[in-house]
């Protein structure tokens, strides 16, 4: 007994060796595999390969022998082998590569690879693999499925896949979780390999390109919990997820399918708890449905859905909602208060821009769990009820906003202990601020009443809002001083008092608000001058007090706001000069228009690179334009008209590629135009910029404010342009100037210009037939010059043209055919030019001089003219009168004879009359 004992430890000793022996030669084997990763995968390790090339056995040595110690990898606690490899945001491209492990390939700044799948086969116990963000587009070609037995979690997102991937995918039947969310699918959803995944749990291939419709094999998918088929372009029914019985989650939002508002094809899925269709197409069945649902819904998203004309009868259905988006949607129906008093545990309700209307009612009862509620962007026209704050005390968020309530805030909004924030602007709320609320809501960190009726002091003296960081009053009626008692909201960071009946001076205290970034006191009545301690508020990035009286010098301190990004001091009367400090590194945008600056552009914002907008317009500054602009490369919108600048048009004006208006008219510029001068409307400029400037402007605290209005002069007449329309307007303004020389026929090059105003300058020369290339221009004015030539007939072409003047010019030969926009143009748009004919102005055939062709000087030269001729007949009148006296003083004879032949005519003259005039005057009479 005891020697067959002996002989069975034996065996199992030499069975559990050899395991031991074959277990570390896989150990061995994954750690290899681990090195060939690391090239692509430098963050395998906590230490980072140098270069491309590497040997693995100094590898080994200098690296921990242990690779379940290395970072983004984990083990398992019995075998030690591989069991998680978390690679996301790992890759680093290779400055060199072999096939046998992957290859890239370069497009443009981006550069996609295809990842070798068989480095992955030596982890058998794999059960997760991370490689999202690593711009991997597929495998190595020809490569076979990749064939991980126990993978169950693969995560591959933010890359950019083909969409061959899906069929390598099948030969991973222990697959539960499978993440593809923003790779690159597109196509149709592949049945082959990707059906095969029947064991799947979590599925989610949002963020692609995908189309169609889905496929059958849908139904076979029964163990499937969460999916997410968002953000594609999915279509048609959603039948084939009928099946899906395990599903607690499904996201179906931003594709374009069709979903029955009953949501009778899920009545089965009784375990589904989240639903999310956005931006589909619900619509209301013909016949109702008999069957209740059997699920009970938590969370119920159908925002953005169209015109659905009712609410979903599936929402009567439900008493555990905790969550309702259904924004953006056209109900036309009250609010839904049986939302509240069926659903006790509702906790956010949103509703905003739905189209509901009549009076708002709050629930029967008091409901204790909502903390928040949007009704935006409705047409409620009720008062705001005067229990809201006792029906519903646990709201952080209320969001009433653009709708059309009246009467005044109700005290009660200060029993709201939670209200955190608080948005009832563009209404017609009147009175004042109810002092409940201003001492009582002391979680309130937001508070927006803008666009109402309110009016009165704005603050009583006390005010209990200390943790508030946002406040918006302006748009209403508020008269007196910038009230003291916000000086105990030392937390804010936003500050819009603009567009009320404030005066006074800008408070002191305000200097001790060391978190406010943006301040709005614009269009007030605030005096004095510019505070200069505001050069000591560090964290100031909007300064925006535009239309006040505001008046002294332009405070040197301001140099140091490091952080400012928008400054609006426009329409006051500030003085002196510009400091040549004041370069903001991140300021990008500058209104100074109308105030009463002068002196020259020396050093001021030539280091402010990030600026698009710069409008010193309407000042009186002088000098020369700097050569410094041609660094400000994200210039759009250049305003320096109506100044005194004098020189040349800076030629480093052409090193700016995204300029869209400039405007120097008004000015003493002399010299020629630039031929290398360009313009574009910001909407046709690169995408990247079109992206940098709408991130900026969508900003909670931009850069860029699209509301920030510019003036610029279109068909005679001056206009304020602001918003999105900025983005589509393009022009060029050097009016009124003292330019000399030809216009270049490179303005061809400014193909999609909107404007283009050349008057009262001293251009001569042809007008180019290179106008005809403006294709988008709608304003040409080159009147008041010396230009000669003939009018080319091919601007008949320019089908936008709307306002046209070659007045007062030296132009000749026939006007352009009465064709397409030309028709519109009448006799004033020629005027001034005496050898120009054809409709509207004389006919080309008339012989013989015409008044029409007879000389005509401008009103200024006219003027002169006759000037001369008035004195220069005076003097010589005057003169001859004298001459005459002089001559006869001297001579008696001619004295005598001058009085001898005076009195004869005299004699003859009246005698004259006597006989042939007075009778019949006379005879006249008597009749």
């Amino acid at each position: 007994m005891e020697y067959w004992k002996w002989l069975k430890m034996v065996v199992v000793a030499l069975i559990m060796l050899g395991e031991g022996w074959r277990n570390e030669g896989r150990l061995e084997e994954e750690r290899l595999a681990l090195f060939q990763l690391k090239p692509f995968f430098p963050s395998i390790d906590s230490r980072s390969i140098d270069g491309p090339w590497y040997d693995p056995i100094i590898e080994q040595k200098e690296t921990s022998s242990d690779c379940c110690e290395w970072e983004n990898i984990e083990c398992s606690s019995i075998t030690g082998r591989v069991t998680h490899l978390f690679l996301n945001l790992t890759y680093t491209p290779p400055t060199s590569y072999d096939l046998v492990y992957s290859y890239y390939r370069r497009t443009g700044n981006n550069e996609y690879w295809y990842l070798n799948t068989s480095l992955f086969l030596p982890f058998e116990e794999l059960q997760s693999l991370f490689l999202s963000g690593n711009s991997i587009v597929g495998f190595v070609d020809n490569q076979d499925p990749l064939e991980l037995q126990n993978l169950e979690f693969m995560h591959i997102e933010d890359t950019s896949l083909e969409n061959n991937f899906l069929h390598k995918i099948g030969a991973m039947p222990s697959i539960k979780q499978l993440s593809l969310t923003g790779c690159g699918l597109n196509g149709t959803l592949h049945t082959q390999g990707f059906c095969d995944l029947t064991n799947l749990r979590l599925l989610d291939v949002s963020n692609n390109n995908l189309k169609g419709t889905l496929p059958e094999c849908f139904c076979n998918f029964t163990s499937l919990e969460s999916l997410d088929l968002s953000s594609n372009q999915l279509s048609g029914d959603v039948s084939a997820l009928k099946s899906l019985t395990s599903l607690v989650e499904l996201r179906l939002s931003n594709n374009y399918f069709k979903i029955p508002s009953s949501l009778e094809p899920f009545f089965n899925l009784s375990k589904l708890k989240h639903f999310n269709a956005d931006n589909n197409t619900i619509y209301i069945e013909s016949e109702m449905q008999p069957m209740a649902p059997r699920f009970q819904l938590n969370l119920i998203s159908l925002s953005s859905c169209g015109d659905v004309g009712q609410f979903p009868r599936i929402l009567f259905y439900q008493h555990d909602f905790r969550q309702v988006y259904l924004s953006n949607n056209n109900f036309r129906e009250g609010f839904p208060n049986w939302l509240l008093n069926n659903n006790a545990n509702l906790e956010r309700l949103v509703l905003a821009n739905s189209s509901l209307q009549g009076h708002f009612e709050l629930p029967f009862l008091l409901h204790t769990d909502l903390s928040y509620l949007d009704v935006s962007e409705n047409s409620f026209y009720s008062n705001l009820p005067i229990d809201i704050g006792d029906k519903l005390p646990s709201l952080s968020f209320l969001n009433m906003s653009k709708n059309q309530f009246h009467g005044s805030i109700p005290s009660s909004i200060g029993d709201m202990n939670f209200l955190e924030a608080l948005d009832l602007s563009y209404n017609q709320l009147s009175g004042g601020l109810p002092e409940h609320l201003t001492m009582g809501c002391f979680s309130l960190t937001s508070l927006a009443l803008s666009n109402n009726k309110l009016q009165g002091q704005m603050f009583s003296s006390n005010v209990n809002l200390t943790k508030l960081q946002e406040l918006h009053l302006d748009g209403n009626h508020f008269s007196g001083k910038i009230p003291d008692s916000l000086s105990n909201c030392s937390f804010l960071s936003t500050l819009d008092l603009s567009n009320n009946v404030l005066s006074g001076e800008i408070p002191r205290w305000m200097e001790n608000m060391s978190s406010l970034s943006t301040l709005d006191l614009s269009n007030n009545e605030l005096s004095g001058d510019i505070p200069r301690w505001m050069g000591s508020m560090s964290n100031l990035e909007e300064i925006v007090m535009a239309k006040n009286h505001l008046e002294g010098p332009f405070p040197k301190e301001f140099c140091h706001l490091n952080d400012l990004k928008l400054l609006d001091l426009s329409l006051n009367n500030i003085s002196g000069r510009l400091p040549s400090c004041f370069s903001p590194l991140w300021i990008s945008q500058v209104h100074l228009s109308r105030n009463k600056l002068e002196g020259a552009l020396k050093n001021v914002f030539h280091n402010s690179t990030s600026l698009v907008t710069l409008d010193l317009s309407n000042n009186h500054l002088t000098g020369k334009i700097p050569r410094w602009i041609g660094n400000l490369s994200q210039l759009s919108f250049l305003l320096l008209n109506n100044n005194h600048f004098e020189g040349g048009i800076p030629i480093q004006l052409c090193d700016l590629g995204q300029l869209s208006l400039i405007d120097l008219s008004n000015n003493n510029l002399s010299g020629t135009i630039p031929p290398c001068l360009k313009i574009t409307a910001l909407n046709e400029i690169s995408q990247e910029y079109v992206r940098y400037v709408t991130d900026i402007a969508q900003a909670p605290s931009g850069y860029f404010s699209i509301d920030e209005p510019i003036e610029f002069r279109v068909k005679s007449m001056s206009y304020s342009y602001k918003g999105i329309v900025l983005t589509y307007l393009s022009g060029i303004d050097l009016s009124c100037n003292k330019l000399t020389g030809e216009i270049p026929s490179e303005v061809k090059n400014l193909r999609n210009i909107y404007a283009l105003n050349l008057s009262h300058n001293n251009l001569i020369g042809p007008i180019p037939l290179a106008f005809s290339n403006l294709k988008q221009i709608e304003s040409l004015d080159l009147s008041h010059n010396n230009l000669s030539g003939k009018i080319p007939p091919q601007l008949v072409g320019l089908y936008r043209l709307s306002y046209f003047s070659v007045a007062y010019n030296n132009l000749s030969g026939r006007t352009p055919v009465r064709a397409a926009q030309f028709a519109t143009f009448d006799e004033s748009s020629y005027a001034g030019n005496p050898l120009l004919c054809g409709d509207p102005l004389k006919d080309c055939s008339t012989s013989g001089p015409s008044a029409s062709l007879l000389p005509k000087a401008s009103p200024e030269n006219g003027l002169i003219d006759m000037i001369s001729f008035y004195v220069t007949f005076l003097v010589s009148y005057v003169m001859a009168i004298l001459s005459i006296a002089c001559v006869l003083y001297i001579n008696p004879y001619w004295r005598q004879a001058w009085f001898y032949y005076v009195g004869a005519i005299s004699n003859c003259c009246y005698y004259f009359l006597e006989d042939h005039i007075l009778p019949k005057r006379l005879h006249c009479g008597n009749m």
